[in-house]
């Protein structure tokens, strides 16, 4: 397969899985495996994770011009705000701390990828099929208890086929909350996590980045946010109508394949 298309694959793929929870990370991970496809201290995977990004700023724009100017005198706006960055805060500390692990040894063994899809998958199944009574249904006014603890789910998303939405959004129907506040969320969640990631990873590999190859980058910036704009409009309905079963049984399937695969001896 030529890199423009692997990129266009790519870039699909990252818009398609980074706000499910099917981990984007290891579906990006096991495909350029799978393609042999790697770009120069992973600029290319770096960066079109800020076209998802950008999805959501466009998606919810209104919502995030209302929040930046109405928190100086709405105390609800200000819980909601506190609420995120107490939820993001876990994550950054603890990816800090085990970033060359996570890099170096998570994201270099796609079997620990595979196994992490299909267990996550199971789990996922499992809590789908919970009968629960949701007590939290205003991602606005969840109480400070439960936006600190879904943010200690977040960082199990720091091992690659987890699923950072996945995540917590499990942390969430655990705590109380619905489906579809849980999914919601996440997208908020994402722009202070995803964001502090990409930064810091620009940070720790800048020396090694290779932005030479300005086209493949762009087509897959654009493929990313496209798909992941069409994602971030359509997934909470999504969710509301058919719960998380569909993307627990995508998860065990990704994660079969993969080890099957990779106990054939493909990719690489």
């Amino acid at each position: 397969m030529s890199d423009w298309l692997a990129a266009i694959l790519l870039g699909l793929v990252e818009g398609l899985t980074e706000f499910i929870p099917v981990s984007s990370t290891g579906h990006l991970l096991l495909l350029g495996h799978f393609l042999g496809f790697e770009s120069e201290g992973k600029t290319f995977e770096i960066v079109i994770q800020l076209g998802a990004i950008l999805a959501i700023v466009t998606v919810y724009f209104q919502r995030l011009w209302a929040l930046a100017t109405r928190w100086p005198h709405d105390p609800k706006v200000r819980h909601f705000i506190i609420g995120v960055l107490i939820a993001f805060l876990p994550a950054a500390v603890a990816g800090y701390f085990m970033y060359d692990v996570i890099k170096e040894i998570f994201f270099e063994t796609p079997t620990i990828i595979c196994v992490a899809l299909i267990v996550g998958g199971v789990l996922l199944l499992l809590l789908d099929r919970m009968k629960t009574v949701p007590v939290y249904l205003d991602v606005n006014t969840y109480p400070i208890r439960v936006y600190a603890l879904i943010g200690l789910f977040q960082c199990l998303a720091l091992l690659p086929g987890v699923s950072r939405s996945g995540a917590t959004i499990a942390g969430g129907l655990l705590l109380g909350t619905d489906k579809r506040s849980a999914a919601e969320f996440t997208f908020f969640l994402a722009l202070p996590t995803m964001g502090g990631a990409v930064a810091y990873d620009l940070f720790r590999s800048w020396n090694d980045l290779d932005f030479t190859d300005f086209g493949l980058i762009g087509i897959g910036f654009v493929v990313a946010f496209v798909t992941a704009l069409f994602v971030v409009r359509f997934l909470l309905d999504f969710v509301s109508r058919h719960g998380f079963a569909p993307f627990a049984w995508w998860r065990i399937a990704v994660g079969t394949v993969g080890l099957a695969l990779l106990w054939a001896g493909v990719g690489g």
